[in-house]
């Protein structure tokens, strides 16, 4: 099922949470840029559909992305929400417990090698991570999808080394930049969602 489904009649915000999967129960915030009819609420509705339509995504990477950037917000209820779409499009539950553990992974890296970066100091870059990652070894999302939701997770995360480092990776795999670009759009569009949630 993809993002649009709800009544036109609804309010913008309500139509937005209906279209997530989610509950039309407005948060305090999403109630304000009703109750002050902003212009924004369309805005972030047609975001959140071109962005999750995204040809060079597909709809089953798009929405395993989406549960990769639910996970990182600990936002439970858009979790499984899109764990829903996502299985609506073919996604295991491998498939969407692989999405969660990697951005799990992500969040160790993003902090351990923002530290190492912000450092310059030569002590900590040759320091061993010591951080186990086995499941980058063999994913069960593919070597691509996988790298594609770490970039993401890591571009929300802001670490410059590790979004350079995946860039890298997706590019060395033959990955078109339009679908990189779509896939962090994606995780931007999304987070700026779970800030109104």
């Amino acid at each position: 099922m993809l993002f649009g489904n709800a009544s036109a009649t609804e309010p913008v915000a309500v139509q937005i949470l209906t279209d997530l999967g989610l509950e039309p129960v407005l948060t305090a915030r999403l109630q304000a840029l009703e109750n002050g009819n902003s212009r924004y609420l369309k805005d972030l509705k047609v975001n959140l559909s071109t962005a999750l339509k995204a040809e060079s995504l597909g709809a089953k990477a798009a929405y395993l992305i989406a549960v990769a950037v639910a996970a990182n917000a600990s936002h439970d209820a858009l979790l499984a929400a899109f764990s829903d779409k996502a299985r609506a499009e073919g996604a295991t539950d491998a498939d969407i417990a692989e999405a969660i553990a990697c951005t799990s992974l992500m969040n160790a890296n993003n902090v351990y090698y923002r530290f190492r970066h912000f450092m310059h100091e030569e002590f900590y870059d040759k320091a061993p991570a010591g951080i186990r990652m086995s499941i980058m070894a063999n994913p069960v999302l593919g070597k691509e999808l996988f790298e594609l939701i770490s970039l993401a997770v890591s571009a929300i995360n802001g670490c410059e080394l590790c979004v350079t480092s995946h860039e890298k990776t997706l590019v060395g795999h033959g990955t078109e930049k339009i679908r990189i670009h779509d896939a962090v759009r994606l995780a931007a569009v999304l987070k700026s969602v779970v800030v109104l949630l």
